[in-house]
């Protein structure tokens, strides 16, 4: 690691949390003018997942900003392209391959150039490509498009998930190189069509050598972050240590000692200029949700522990398949495993961190619950069980 300016400014734990929070827009008045647009440009990236229980992830982390906005609004401004005049009108967003596979502003098409350089150039892939099928795939796309895998002749060649067919195989590697790009999901598949019609041609380009695409994505990370350690800042876009050590310097962030953290950080200097004040959120967060995504981050800033235990044995999970932390007056205050069973929302597997954080896990039970069109909400377990009815009658009271 090169040796690193000497800090001018000092933070205390708190003062970092507060600016993490803001930077996140989990502090201070939403921009509900920008909508869910603004909240993307804003974060910089969206993480997809695939699981839905109160909602997708993509839904789940507007919603904690904005709260309850429309779920079909969400689908629509991610993906409902803006009439610009253009035959084809163009979206504003596109997805890629970021912090995972995320939801990025269409703005920052050019700024990931060197990622699709690297796919173009990487020797080995998991799925082999069956000669002629990438080039059937683009003509079949230009002659017809927007299609999915299955109008392009099958996703799968048998019902396991990972069993991509040729084609499902060649429009992925195709999305990877930047020729193709996803307009829209249908029943959460992807529809595909060929970049040069999809993104503005002003941005359609891969100019931008790799020092600038490092340089672009490591201030926008730290201006999404905050405030942040070297790991949190690569973690962001899954960028290289060694790629942030090129061009931190040049990135516009600035060098800062944070208090208990024990290593250098960067902060953005906009943040740094007032006093992070305002509003607190109080919520379920999804497991995807960017202010939680980097697991030694989320433990030093709010001394919690996160884990997606989705993936994990059920016998081996602690906290549950899903569990959402609750996010309550800037702190992490508990978690939330829950489900839906028919207009119920139930909260399969709940922890709190102590009497006092039992009305907001309430609140956000009772808010998240009104958002997905659920009347009532029921409460199965708790890991103390002496809070159970304290959380039923916070609950009852509510919604009565």
């Amino acid at each position: 690691m090169p040796s690193v300016p000497r800090p001018a400014t000092e933070l205390t734990a708190d003062d970092a949390r507060r600016i993490a929070l803001r930077a996140q827009g989990l502090l201070g008045v939403p921009d509900r003018r920008a909508g869910v647009r603004g909240v993307l440009r804003h974060l910089g990236a969206v993480q997809l997942d695939t699981i839905s229980v109160l909602a997708r992830s993509h839904e789940l982390i507007p919603y904690a900003r904005l709260g309850a906005i429309g779920r079909k609004a969400v689908d629509a401004a991610y993906w409902t392209p803006k009439p610009d005049g253009t035959a084809v009108p163009r979206p504003h967003a596109f997805e890629y391959w970021s912090h995972a596979a995320c939801l990025l502003p269409i703005e920052e098409w050019p700024h990931f150039a060197f990622r699709r350089r690297a796919y173009r150039a990487r020797p080995h892939w998991n799925h082999p490509l069956p000669d002629g099928v990438y080039d059937q795939v683009v003509k079949q796309l230009r002659a017809e498009g927007p299609l999915t895998a299955t109008d392009l002749g099958g996703a799968k060649r048998t019902s396991e998930w990972w069993d991509w067919s040729g084609t499902k195989v060649a429009v992925e590697r195709a999305l990877m190189y930047g020729e193709v790009v996803c307009v829209e999901r249908r029943g959460w598949k992807r529809v595909y069509d060929l970049a040069e019609r999809a993104v503005p041609s002003a941005l359609l380009h891969d100019e931008l050598d790799d020092t600038e695409c490092l340089r672009r994505l490591v201030r926008l990370a730290g201006q999404s972050l905050g405030v942040g350690t070297r790991g949190d800042i690569a973690d962001y876009h899954r960028l290289k240590a060694e790629q942030v050590d090129a061009v931190i310097a040049d990135s516009g962030l600035v060098p800062v000692t944070v208090q208990g953290w024990g290593k250098p950080a960067w902060a953005d200097p906009a943040a740094l200029e007032t006093p992070p004040r305002g509003r607190h959120r109080t919520t379920l967060l999804s497991p995807f949700d960017s202010l939680i995504w980097e697991r030694a981050r989320t433990e030093r800033i709010f001394g919690f522990t996160h884990r997606l235990e989705a993936y994990v044995p059920k016998q081996k999970r602690v906290h549950g398949y899903f569990a959402m932390p609750v996010l309550a007056g800037g702190r992490l205050v508990g978690r939330v495993d829950p489900a839906r069973e028919g207009r119920a929302l139930v909260a399969k597997q709940v922890s709190v961190d102590g009497p006092g954080a039992v009305p907001a896990v309430a609140q956000a039970l009772r808010e998240a619950a009104a958002w997905v069109d659920c009347t009532d909400v029921r409460v199965e377990r708790m890991d103390d069980p002496a809070l159970r009815e304290a959380l039923v009658r916070e609950l009852a009271h509510a919604l009565n």
